[in-house]
């Protein structure tokens, strides 16, 4: 409950930067989680932690010789990723800073990304710039997964960034819907 109050709260703070009301539910983590070669993704990512749901799975299935960083804007938000995962190096900071966090963390190539930021919300500049710091760390082959919520897909902003998905990477795919989150959502499953 303390998450879910945690995560409203930022919202209604910040509701360009968090783009849910309530934290991702177990139907969702399993779903973006379970698609990533966790066998040899030796250099790993997380876009906007949240609260940690992510981070908490990701941490639970990294191979013991991964290095693993979150990049998490929100103070708040990564305090309360740090508390819930205490093992997690969490980094307040801009995902546009990936290729300098991953120096610091001594990663030199990136193969997965797990990605839970609004990208509905941002700004088209914002997401160039991400964009473009991603691909300067994630390798070809590499592993991309971000969520959307059914309701956004066909908003102008939810169908510019699937076009913008299938411009990028070589291969973009659709998850099973978690029915169980709220509200409904899917996950892209794209390979660079």
């Amino acid at each position: 409950m303390s998450d879910t109050l945690t995560f409203i709260k930022n919202f209604v703070r910040h509701p360009t930067k968090v783009g849910a009301i309530s934290p991702s539910g177990p139907s969702l983590v399993r779903t973006m989680t379970e698609w990533i070669d966790w066998q040899n993704a030796k250099g790993v990512v997380e876009f906007g932690p949240g609260t940690g749901v992510f981070t908490e799975a990701i941490v639970k299935r990294l191979h013991s010789d991964a290095k693993f960083i979150a990049i998490e804007q929100s103070a708040e938000l990564a305090e309360t990723t740090r508390v819930r995962v205490p093992s997690a190096n969490v980094f307040e900071d801009s995902a546009t800073n990936i290729a300098e966090l991953c120096r610091q963390s001594s990663i030199d190539s990136v193969d997965a990304i797990v990605c839970g930021l609004p990208w509905a919300a941002f700004p088209e500049d914002l997401t160039d710039e991400i964009f473009a710091a991603m691909f300067s760390v994630l390798r070809p082959g590499g592993q991309f997964a971000t969520f959307a919520y059914w309701q956004g897909v066909i908003l102008p902003a939810g169908l510019r960034f699937s076009k913008r998905l299938n411009r990028s990477f070589t291969s973009v795919q659709k998850s099973p819907t978690a029915w169980r989150n709220l509200p409904p959502a899917f996950v892209y499953r794209c390979i660079r």
